[in-house]
């Protein structure tokens, strides 16, 4: 005899959170930034670069809305300030 399990069904994420949880490792993330991955590295180390998730101890990721804000707070208009 085998006992079936009910399945609950998840309800569905909306296109836009989707793009908000969507997520890369550090080497897409230093190449959409055009960085290496040692300086995002080093970033996460010393601070000032783009919010990260820490998904494990040897396990990181970035969320592209989080790399589009940091490249925004990043534009000036001209060399000084």
């Amino acid at each position: 005899m085998t006992r079936e399990r009910k399945r609950t069904q998840r309800p569905a994420i909306p296109a836009d959170a989707a793009d908000h949880l969507r997520q890369v490792p550090t080497p897409a993330a230093a190449d959409l930034l055009g960085l290496t991955p040692r300086t995002l590295e080093k970033m996460r180390l010393h601070g000032g670069g783009p919010r990260f998730v820490r998904v494990s101890a040897t396990c990181v990721r970035y969320r592209l809305t989080d790399l589009a804000a940091w490249q925004e707070s990043r534009l000036r208009s001209n060399t000084t300030a």
